[in-house]
């Protein structure tokens, strides 16, 4: 298959000038494995700043942008701004931007979409609710939220999927390695009937959900899981190891 594990790390609304330099200074001693390619998601104010102390063999994403280029959106922050400052990734579709900030589907797939055609690189995310699993929705869900953006993007080549079940993100739940597995498979069969084999075969789906340095090794043995998106553990020492979970 031949894709090359990817690990994100998510810092959401964490850190200040301090703590994200210590976290830089930690990323950089590693060791990172050579076979990971890592992304860090920094707060807008901090991008600067963790780009200028990462190597360039650590990727920087924003957690969000908007689908325009510029004008009267206050708050937001485009893809071209992002590009001028040096920003190769972003992440779009967090399950917290979907349910705290009413993000739908469509906006969701209109970000993805821009951001892309702007030259940037895309880790989408979805994955279904605790209340959507106990129904037996979680295939629909996902399958639902992919295909928006399928509707709308051509060229998956720079576009990373993160699968996160949402009632494993931050709970301490997880789901087990099988359970990852299952959904992940399922996803790339999605892709291979809805978009083509090739972009099936290619496109890197990590897991979001809890990842820790207890767990990851067990879940990057999964065959259909290219990676991780991680949270709380992304701010901690173990991020390294989670990075080198394939090692």
């Amino acid at each position: 298959m031949g894709r090359k594990f990817c690990v994100g790390g998510n810092w959401k609304m964490n850190g200040d000038k301090a703590s994200i330099t210590d976290l830089c200074k930690t990323l950089t001693t590693g060791p990172l494995s050579a076979d990971t390619e890592v992304i860090v998601g920094c707060p807008a104010p901090y991008l600067t700043l963790a780009r200028s102390q990462l190597p360039d063999s650590v990727g920087v994403a924003a957690q969000n942008c908007y689908k325009v280029a510029k004008g009267a959106f206050t708050g937001e922050i485009s893809p071209a701004m992002l590009k001028d400052l040096n920003i190769g990734w972003v992440i779009l579709g967090h399950s917290e931007r979907r349910a705290i900030f009413g993000e739908s589907d469509e906006l969701v797939a209109d970000k993805v979409a821009h951001a892309l055609a702007e030259g940037l690189k895309v880790i989408a995310c979805i994955g279904e609710t605790l209340q959507e699993r106990e129904a037996g929705q979680t295939e629909a869900v996902c399958f639902r939220q992919t295909k928006a953006i399928a509707d709308k993007v051509k060229d998956w080549s720079n576009v990373v999927i993160a699968y996160e079940p949402v009632w494993a993100i931050g709970t301490g739940k997880t789901a087990t390695p099988e359970q990852a597995q299952e959904v992940h498979a399922a996803l790339r069969k999605w892709f291979t009937e809805n978009v083509s084999a090739d972009v099936s075969g290619a496109i890197r789906i990590q897991y979001g959900g809890s990842v820790t340095a207890a767990n990851c090794r067990e879940l990057a043995a999964k065959p259909d899981i290219d990676g991780f998106l991680v949270g709380g553990a992304s701010l901690k020492p173990e991020f390294i190891q989670i990075v080198n979970a394939r090692q």
